[in-house]
């Protein structure tokens, strides 16, 4: 009976059945309170509307929190019906261990910290900022989120080689700016380390021009590294553009044919015949 029961509220908490009734309420009202949380976060930074409303927020995040840390020792209790977490200790263990739980874990605890340590009242209100964590929680109901992670595992790759090239190009080029307007502009290009903050203004196309290079050769290469910086930024752009397409072609069952033979690309080719 128990069993039963916990594998009923495993299947609610995560929506196994698309057709099941209760699952779909559960997702929905966990999707808003989320959201009147994040809203209520921002909201509290507006001290006229905090100092009027300072009960009514306790209140709601106090019933955020209860409802929270039910899901949370929910999901604590029913993860041994899977058999990834099967054990009653390992097994939950590994459970508090995945990104979800972690996540499930941060969205309370900055309101439980307070209660059983002495902390003064600017951690306190850096633990209350950090309940804007709790928007990560929709990853576990939205779709999209769970497709855009599964884009990012995808093509981490490609990514990572595409990051590693992009801080090659600032480093080498916020050092040679360096020497270039150091002797011209002592105060703002003092070091390397305050040159790479111009360097990543530049690569990114923001420009804030808060430093820019005074020198005809430090111009030059501030216009070389602009126009580098374009390219820098559409790469990852494209990979992950990429990445998306071939995982719609994926849900959808698509296949990605080749426009010459008209086989699948992403199929492992065919072993040639062996005679025996």
């Amino acid at each position: 009976m128990i069993q039963k029961i916990k594998n009923r509220i495993e299947e609610i908490l995560n929506g196994v059945s698309t057709a099941d009734i209760y699952a779909r309420i559960f997702q929905v009202f966990i999707i808003t309170l989320i959201f009147l949380n994040v809203f209520a976060v921002i909201l509290e930074t507006v001290e006229g509307i905090f100092s009027r409303c300072t009960m009514a927020f306790k209140a709601f995040d106090a019933f955020s929190v209860s409802v929270f840390t039910a899901e949370y020792l929910l999901r604590l209790w029913t993860c041994t019906s899977d058999k990834r977490f099967r054990g009653a200790l390992k097994g939950r263990l590994r459970f508090a261990a995945t990104p979800f739980a972690l996540v499930d874990l941060m969205a309370i605890l900055p309101f439980y910290v307070p209660m059983f340590l002495p902390l003064d009242l600017r951690v306190i209100r850096a633990l209350r900022l950090f309940r804007l964590l709790r928007i990560l929680k929709m990853g576990r109901y939205s779709e999209s989120l769970r497709m855009m992670g599964n884009v990012l595992r995808e093509e981490k790759e490609a990514l990572l080689v595409t990051v590693f090239g992009v801080s090659i190009l600032l480093v080498i080029a916020s050092s040679l700016m360096y020497f270039i307007e150091n002797a011209a502009q002592p105060d703002l290009f003092s070091s390397i380390p305050a040159a790479i903050w111009w360097g990543v203004a530049t690569v990114t196309t923001v420009g804030y021009g808060d430093m820019y290079p005074i020198t005809p050769l430090g111009r030059f290469l501030g216009a070389i590294i602009a126009i580098l910086g374009i390219g820098a930024i559409a790469i990852p752009a494209g990979i992950v553009t990429t990445g998306f397409t071939k995982e719609i072609q994926k849900r959808h069952g698509k296949k990605s044919m080749c426009p010459h033979c008209r086989k699948d690309i992403n199929e492992p080719p065919e072993k040639p015949a062996t005679n025996t």
